[in-house]
């Protein structure tokens, strides 16, 4: 197995977590200083996934990994999660592109974009009318 194929492996098995909720295989694939850049921001620390996986009130009931592409020590992924508001039943899609890079078989830093709003009022947690800015 080249590095590159260990490397998409590694990002299965993390996205995968997201179903699973699994903690210790999370634990198993990102290191613990991980450094995620994404909606404007930049914060350090597996603890951020942890809370991000194990998000109380909401459930993956789907996942759609439409592309892995490596490239060296990174692989960018493209995908849908399909989220189940367990309070009410509603769900809703919210797709992401996120480029992982990897050092030693674990996830060192991150970027990427989902579709946050679309999420929030695909579930009823936003007014399904224009925000007023």
């Amino acid at each position: 197995m080249t590095e590159e194929e260990r490397n998409v492996e590694v990002v299965r098995r993390y996205l995968r977590t997201f179903v699973t909720k699994d903690l210790t295989e999370l634990r198993a694939v990102v290191a613990e200083d991980v450094l995620i850049y994404g909606s404007g921001t930049s914060v350090r620390g597996r603890h951020f996934v942890e809370q991000a996986v194990s998000s109380p009130g909401l459930t993956v009931v789907d996942q759609q990994i439409l592309e892995l592409v490596p490239v060296g020590d990174r692989v960018t992924a493209v995908l849908a999660h399909t989220y189940r508001r367990d309070a009410t039943g509603a769900t809703a899609v919210q797709s992401a592109c996120k480029i992982y890079r990897l050092a030693e078989g674990r996830i060192v830093q991150f970027w990427g974009e989902q579709d946050l709003y679309g999420l929030l009022r695909g579930l009823d947690l936003l007014p399904d009318t224009p925000i007023a800015f």
